[in-house]
């Protein structure tokens, strides 16, 4: 993986860490019936939060967050999109997304016997392809049409909220966030919750949107692929007005070197990112350190 390196360094290591089993029960595969039986208590908990995005009557399709990414806006917004979610993202990156989930999965390197969160999962056809070196890996979401959207695939799911992760303290080997860290209302307090559930030692991989290195790949992106893809999107999504978030977004994520000092500021050791298809995408890579280090 050619990379560059950000400031601080802490190499993995084979720590055994034991999970508290008197803080919140540890995530396991659950039975289609289990995750229906779950996601249905989420929803119902979660419309006492959230005002009328938890009404019986609410219709998630015309819904669009902002900017201010108010989570009860942006998990209805996906809710929304998720029945073409995965179909509108092939035909807006022009097929690129597997290739992007298959270099991830090579920077993420799972082995047999790892336990890895896949966060921000969507409809988990990323965790699926990270599953595939034989890792244990778990799909969470806060969208629960997402979630239901990838009932049909063989990964454990769990409705969980990037601020207070339902797992405890060092039970997952690595996690890994898939184009969903620009959709967390504070990303520092996410990217710090995440420390708290990886074991001294293991790894957080990050793929997310950037900033194209060269000048006049930059410029065309900008001013024209981006609406390209975006309008591409609005065409194929089962929610077209949540598109005009997900393109501001891209617009506004901080470029390559900026992220890389907001993971090291948020506790992580070691990181570095390879930029991918002329920097339109980045790959951030970092290490939890050890308490002794």
């Amino acid at each position: 993986m050619p990379v560059q390196r950000g400031p601080h360094g802490c190499p993995p290591c084979d720590t055994e860490v034991t999970p508290r089993r008197d803080r919140r029960e540890r995530c396991g595969p659950r039975s289609p019936a289990r995750v229906n039986a779950v996601l249905a208590t989420v929803e119902r908990r979660r419309g006492s939060l959230t005002g009328d995005a938890g009404r019986a009557d609410y219709t998630p399709g015309m819904a669009r967050a902002s900017l201010d990414k108010d989570p009860a806006d942006v998990a209805a917004m996906f809710d929304g999109v998720a029945h073409r979610y995965d179909r509108a993202n092939s035909v807006m990156t022009f097929g690129f997304d597997r290739r992007w989930r298959v270099t991830t999965g090579r920077a993420l390197d799972a082995r047999p016997g790892e336990k890895v969160l896949d966060l921000a999962a969507g409809t988990g056809v990323s965790t699926e392809e990270y599953a595939r070196g034989g890792a244990w890996c778990v799909a969470a979401d806060f969208s629960l049409g997402m979630l239901r959207g990838g009932r049909h695939r063989n990964v454990p799911m769990v409705a969980a909220d990037a601020l207070r992760l339902p797992f405890a303290d060092g039970v997952f080997d690595a996690v890994t966030i898939t184009f969903g860290l620009r959709n967390f209302v504070d990303t520092r307090a996410a990217l710090a919750e995440i420390a708290r559930v990886v074991r001294p030692g293991g790894r957080l991989v990050v793929c997310e949107v950037s900033t194209p290195t060269f000048g006049p790949i930059r410029y065309v992106y900008r001013r024209f692929a981006l609406r390209l893809m975006t309008w591409f999107g609005r065409r194929v999504s089962s929610n077209p007005d949540a598109y005009s978030y997900l393109f501001e977004s891209m617009l506004t994520w901080p470029a390559q070197r900026r992220l890389a000092e907001i993971i090291a500021d948020s506790g992580w050791k070691s990181v570095e990112w390879m930029n991918v298809t002329f920097g339109v995408v980045a790959i951030h890579r970092a290490w939890k350190p050890h308490a002794d280090s």
